[in-house]
């Protein structure tokens, strides 16, 4: 819908204020002939095919305090009376819920989202103070058509997220949160590439792109949201300082017993210090304050986890394993070698 408001319409006679007159003016003036020029009759054609509703309003001259008065401040007692008239027509006609229709952009209708988007690109556009060229317009219209197009595959992704792993949804594995985010993402790319955009393929590619980063950064936060609803995760650093703590004690007993009193007081001291770090850990998960400590005591725990405690188990566990398998192969070797015997005896 186009809306070509005049002001300081100064001929009421030919065609009087408001609608009725803008009708009359905007069919002479969008008529066309065989005597104008092709580029005149291109314009006017090309109006008709991108808007399915023009119209017109005329108004008059707001008066000469307003056009004189340097100092004029808006006030409606310095405005010409018809010229409020006609104010009192128009803005209704505005802004009237009749009167309001969806707008659309390429042929496609856009949401309000979408549409500040664009109020975005032309802010930016005019904030120069400067009259921009047409085709400055153009390439911000098509930058809030890609960028529209983005929001609103990030909406889809988001909803689709929010129902594998979101506030209200349990614990989902890492691997299978991989593969979802892989499919929405897959999704996310078809959306964007088959929403209608102006711009042209290359020009549409580095939005493409900065789509794909943007998803996957939001995918790192759903993923941290999901690993806190891992109960064993968030069980990781009291377990192992938890075993630190027994291992110092058990460690403490058997230094003592061989007489290394000097090894034996270290382990005390450390497994002290590791008893006031569970402690310290526990307020802080309870409190909420001293958040970065409790985070240093995550790291550190989660390092001790891996370089120590999580290779000793390791080795143990392999040990077991080989000597387990060991004592089940050594009765299977003595009853060969006695039935072998046997039956040496029953045949001599």
């Amino acid at each position: 819908k186009l809306l070509f408001l005049v002001r300081d319409w100064s001929y009421p006679y030919e065609a009087t204020y408001g609608l009725q007159g803008g009708k009359k003016i905007l069919e002479k003036r969008l008529t066309i002939s065989e005597k104008q020029h092709p580029e005149l009759q291109q314009l006017r054609k090309h109006i008709r095919a991108c808007f399915g509703d023009t119209s017109c309003f005329l108004l008059p001259h707001p008066g000469l305090k307003v056009a004189t008065n340097p100092h004029f401040d808006g006030r409606l007692s310095d405005i010409a009376n018809n010229f409020r008239e006609n104010l009192k027509v128009l803005v209704p006609y505005l802004l009237s819920s009749e009167n309001l229709i969806l707008k659309e952009v390429n042929g496609k209708k856009i949401t309000c989202k979408e549409l500040l988007e664009y109020f975005k690109a032309y802010v930016k556009i005019f904030q120069c103070g400067e009259l921009p060229e047409p085709k400055t317009m153009l390439v911000a219209t098509a930058e809030a058509n890609n960028l529209a197009a983005v929001t609103n595959a990030k909406d889809h992704y988001s909803i689709g997220m929010e129902k594998i792993c979101g506030g209200d949804q349990p614990y989902i594995s890492s691997a299978q949160l991989e593969l979802h985010h892989q499919h929405l993402k897959n999704e996310c790319e078809i959306l964007f590439n088959y929403t209608r955009k102006m711009g042209g393929e290359e020009f549409s590619r580095q939005y493409c792109e900065r789509l794909l980063k943007e998803l996957d950064l939001m995918y790192i936060n759903y993923k941290k949201n999901n690993d806190g609803k891992n109960i064993f995760a968030a069980a990781k650093t009291p377990a192992t300082l938890f075993t630190l703590v027994l291992v110092m004690y058990f460690s403490s007993g058997i230094f003592s017993l061989i007489g290394m009193l000097a090894l034996s007081n270290l382990c005390n001291l450390i497994m002290g210090v590791v008893l006031l770090t569970l402690c310290l850990w526990t307020y802080i998960k309870y409190s909420g304050d001293m958040r970065d400590v409790g985070s240093q005591i995550d790291v550190l725990s989660l390092t001790i986890f891996k370089q120590i405690l999580k290779p000793a188990y390791k080795i143990i566990s392999e040990h077991s394993l080989s000597h387990l398998i060991s004592l089940a192969e050594e009765p299977s070797v003595t009853n060969l070698v006695s039935l072998a015997s046997q039956v040496k005896q029953k045949v001599s």
